[in-house]
């Protein structure tokens, strides 16, 4: 008879959905052979559809540093034809010790997004729909919470981060109002912030489209786990695990992260720093990468009807020359 904590990743497996799977096996093109490494592994989702198509000479290498991701894991291993292996923590740590290791890979992706397993988790903190503790970690023994930010980061440095990484438009009212409302009592649950966000925003803009603390819950998450300076470190040690002819695909949710993607590709495509007035190229800079869409891919109108939490995705993959 399963264990309770097995029966609730079968339960929370079944409920992700993977974005962009089709497109990405398209792209992909993983062959029986291939040696490929799942960056993000969450649910599984994506791993487990590449999975299928490895064989017993293939092989997954899987990365998270959500230790539920392991647990996920070990449950789908046994479907697995291939050899795989399970790296917990930061994907730019794992990746950098997987270049170490001399390891090369055929197929490196990853997933930017927000799995399932944590958002539908309230406890996790990561929803605005759900009162919970105000921690929003991905690595549960990561040392700053959400939390700890809005209860000691200076009213300036919190509205740079909603603006930064949220782009939230009413930014300075709204770190205006946490500090004001924090003076009375410290935040520890996600309701608190949430209600503090709609007293300090314009009336007419806490009916807008979607849930008003929804870019600084993004902001808080973004910080907490420092996920944007860890693609950025990542992209490079991915690029550097592929063997010529392999394959970068990066799932990307937000215009932040597709910026530091696409910058990352452009500069593989096109690496001349020549300036543009030069007829001919004298910096030296060879192309070490062709993408493998001009534009970036995008879910279908039946994905998004059928999971709309799809709908900002874009999909960009690049090939080593």
């Amino acid at each position: 008879m399963p264990s309770a904590a097995a029966s609730f990743v079968t339960e929370m497996a079944m409920a992700h959905v993977p974005v962009l799977t089709k497109e990405l096996l398209q792209l992909l093109e993983v062959r029986p052979y291939s040696r490929v490494v799942d960056c993000t592994f969450g649910a599984g989702g994506h791993a487990e559809a590449v999975a299928a198509g490895l064989g017993p000479d293939g092989i997954l290498v899987a990365c998270d540093q959500d230790p539920v991701a392991q647990d996920y894991y070990i449950s789908l291993r046994p479907s697995f034809r291939c050899r795989s292996r399970f790296y917990l923590g930061n994907f730019a740590d794992s990746l950098g010790e997987l270049v170490d290791k001399g390891f090369r890979a055929t197929h490196v992706y990853m997933d930017l997004g927000v799995s399932s397993m944590q958002i539908d988790t309230p406890e996790r903190g990561f929803s605005y729909n759900y009162d919970a503790p105000l921690d929003m970690r991905m690595d549960p023994t990561a040392p700053v919470t959400a939390a700890d930010i809005v209860n000691t980061w200076s009213e300036a440095a919190l509205a740079d981060l909603f603006g930064r990484y949220g782009e939230e438009r009413y930014s300075r009212r709204i770190a205006h109002a946490i500090v004001l409302r924090r003076a009375r009592g410290a935040y520890s649950r996600t309701a608190e912030l949430v209600e503090t966000i709609k007293c300090a925003i314009p009336t007419p803009a806490r009916f807008g489209a979607g849930n008003p603390a929804k870019r600084v819950f993004q902001a808080l998450r973004i910080e907490v786990n420092d996920e944007l300076d860890s693609l950025r470190r990542a992209l490079p040690e991915a690029f550097a695990l592929l063997k010529p002819g392999g394959i970068l695909a990066v799932i990307s949710f937000h215009s932040l992260e597709d910026r530091i993607v696409k910058e990352f590709f452009a500069g593989k495509v096109r690496p001349c720093t020549c300036p543009p007035a030069f007829p001919i190229c004298v910096c030296g800079k060879k192309p070490t990468g062709e993408l493998l869409r001009s534009k970036a891919v995008t879910p279908s109108r039946r994905e998004v009807e059928s999971n709309p939490r799809s709908s900002s995705a874009k999909l960009r993959a690049l090939r080593r020359l």
